[in-house]
């Protein structure tokens, strides 16, 4: 598996574009700078490429169910890693997927990462106090893939599309939201909206894998994107912190 390596941003995890400023500034990339994420932090145990691509392909798409212990256990490495700062005390929120694609597929692999890495969790660090929520969050309507948009149409693409089923559940919360891939991040900033818009006390992510940024060297954001993937169509438009939507200058998006 290729686990992440070099400096990465302390907000989303992505790869940075240049090294932070000042001995205590913190390393956070030019998107999180621009439009700050409503989360605090999201984590990720390797990369979406490789071997870990093709685990999570053979566990979501080829209902390879036992490879959700091993892979729970990568995440529960990933959350661990949020030990020094989360809060111990956490509800466990899956992205949920909408009814009709739960139909198809049979189950939400998100939902079974999480409970394999709780499972993991309670023997390896039981300090941990984390409870499933696996119903909190809903999705309203059912979404096109994500897969070749940009991060403007990802971001349509989830506008209203989840909410919290119990307000009072999530109220004064610490949450951890579970997913098996974070990419632009669209699908975390949208689910973290909906779950601090209920009243949750804040929001942290915990991912298997993550695409990844790679600059050439003495590259910066934004300077030949094309050399480190595919330029989208329309400029991003982002969900900031306090909910606005915030359109930066054109940036390039993954391709998965």
């Amino acid at each position: 598996m290729n686990l992440l390596a070099g400096p990465m941003c302390a907000r989303c995890g992505d790869s940075l574009d240049r090294p932070s400023v000042g001995p205590s500034a913190a390393p956070v990339c030019r998107v999180c700078r621009l439009a700050p994420p409503p989360f605090v932090r999201a984590v990720a145990y390797g990369l979406y490429q490789g071997r870990m691509k093709e685990a999570i392909h053979a566990f979501k798409y080829g209902r390879l169910h036992p490879a959700a212990r091993e892979l729970g256990r990568m995440l529960a490495k990933a959350i661990g890693r949020m030990s020094a700062e989360a809060p111990r005390d956490m509800l466990v929120v899956p992205v949920p997927l909408h009814r009709s694609k739960l139909a198809q597929r049979g189950f939400n692999q998100a939902r079974s990462l999480a409970q394999h890495a709780l499972g993991e969790l309670a023997k390896s660090d039981p300090a941990w106090k984390l409870t499933l929520a696996g119903s909190s969050l809903m999705r309203l309507r059912e979404t096109q893939s994500q897969a070749g948009l940009s991060p403007r149409e990802r971001r349509l693409n989830l506008r209203g599309a989840f909410a919290v089923s119990d307000p009072g559940a999530v109220a004064d919360q610490h949450i951890l939201l579970i997913d098996d891939i974070l990419t632009t991040g669209a699908t975390a900033r949208a689910a973290a909206q909906a779950l601090l818009k209920a009243g949750a006390a804040s929001v942290w992510v915990a991912t298997l894998a993550r695409a990844q940024r790679s600059f050439a060297p003495g590259q910066s954001f934004g300077e030949n994107p094309r050399d480190s993937y595919r330029a989208g169509p329309a400029p991003v438009e982002l969900l900031s912190s306090d909910g606005t939507h915030f359109s930066p200058d054109p940036l390039p998006f993954y391709e998965e």
